[in-house]
């Protein structure tokens, strides 16, 4: 008989305000415990010890904007954020400090999240929306030099970018970015020429959020709409939807792919967070915790599969913290068959 959803493993409570973004950092070796951090609409940036479930420093360099964007950058004590105060902080987090060594003015008004990409050691591409609202800026770190600025020919008029994915097919290769757009559109642009390669009419609202698993040449997306899409990248790298999936409820903020390629979640406007076979897109469960809008989700990469953790931010100032997998044959213990009703 299929188990019913679980609850929650635990709830980190403790922000006074919507959680906007979340992002794990498992790496390092004892006596370093995986951390998460989040990021919250009052401007702070919680950094929490997931082995006390407790804040272990509080970063407030946003002048009390939103935050909604934050990496680690070679390792845990290097953290980029972003802010709606259209500024990306840059922080030193080494020994106990919480200083901002550096940050990047974005000159955009939206709330379009940058995208992190590791090409060589000790450097990294981001992009960022750009200073018109239908641009994209790519520029290297640390130096901050550009590396190229991607604006769609006047024509095109896909609106501004609302979601962004660099990746590359392998280590050392040319990269490549995704972007969704305000039009419902997912562009792919090659960053060496700064053209599109492909265009793809995926929503017929905003695009709010995407994910691209680089192996499977194959990406998801989701807007304010009813409709999870998936398309994929062909060998002439052009775009294709394979498969949508029809919601209940509309509205997706965020979606997720795990990082072992296996499953993806997402955030719903409807409170939800929603879990899918990412291989064939089937419905997995529904995890009903929340009494808001669930604003991002974010897995963990812990190295061992049992270990592994599911964080979904809301609007209810709670980050609820999942382990839907059990402990010795791996399976996901909810199942759609017990499942609570939409």
């Amino acid at each position: 008989m299929a188990l019913p959803p679980p609850d929650p493993q635990f709830v980190l409570r403790g922000t006074s305000a919507e959680v906007h973004t979340l992002h794990f950092y498992c790496g390092g070796q004892e006596p370093d415990y995986p951390i998460l951090f989040s990021g919250s609409s009052n401007g702070l940036i919680h950094v929490w010890n997931l082995k006390t479930r407790r804040v272990d420093t509080i970063l407030d360099g946003h002048g009390g904007k939103s935050v909604y964007w934050v990496e680690a950058i070679n390792g845990r004590d290097r953290l980029l954020s972003q802010g709606s105060n259209q500024q990306i902080c840059l922080w030193d987090l080494a020994e106990g400090r919480n200083t901002v060594t550096d940050s990047v003015f974005t000159e955009n008004v939206g709330f379009c999240k940058s995208s992190l990409l590791k090409v060589a050691q000790g450097h990294w591409l981001m992009a960022m929306p750009g200073k018109d609202l239908d641009e994209v800026q790519v520029l290297e770190l640390p130096s901050k030099t550009s590396v190229c600025t991607l604006k769609p020919e006047a024509d095109a008029k896909p609106g501004m970018p609302m979601c962004l994915k660099l990746w590359q097919p392998d280590f050392g290769s040319c990269p490549f970015l995704l972007a969704g757009y305000e039009d419902g559109s997912v562009i792919l642009w090659n960053l060496s020429g700064g053209k599109i390669l492909s265009r793809l009419g995926c929503h017929q609202e905003p695009v709010m959020s995407l994910d691209f698993d680089s192996e499977k040449k194959k990406g998801v997306s989701g807007s304010s709409e009813e409709v999870l899409t998936v398309w994929s990248l062909d060998e002439q790298q052009n775009l294709k939807v394979q498969k949508t999936h029809k919601l209940v409820n509309a509205g997706i903020a965020d979606v997720a792919i795990r990082q072992d390629k296996k499953i993806l979640a997402t955030a719903g406007w409807d409170h939800r967070i929603r879990i899918f076979g990412w291989k064939k897109l089937k419905p997995l469960a529904i995890l009903n915790y929340h009494t808001a809008t669930v604003h991002c989700v974010s897995f963990s990469d812990h190295s061992r599969p049992s270990e592994r953790l599911l964080a979904a931010g809301s609007k209810d100032h709670r980050i609820s913290i999942w382990s839907i997998y059990n402990q010795t044959s791996g399976a996901l213990h909810c199942s759609l068959e017990t499942r609570k009703p939409d």
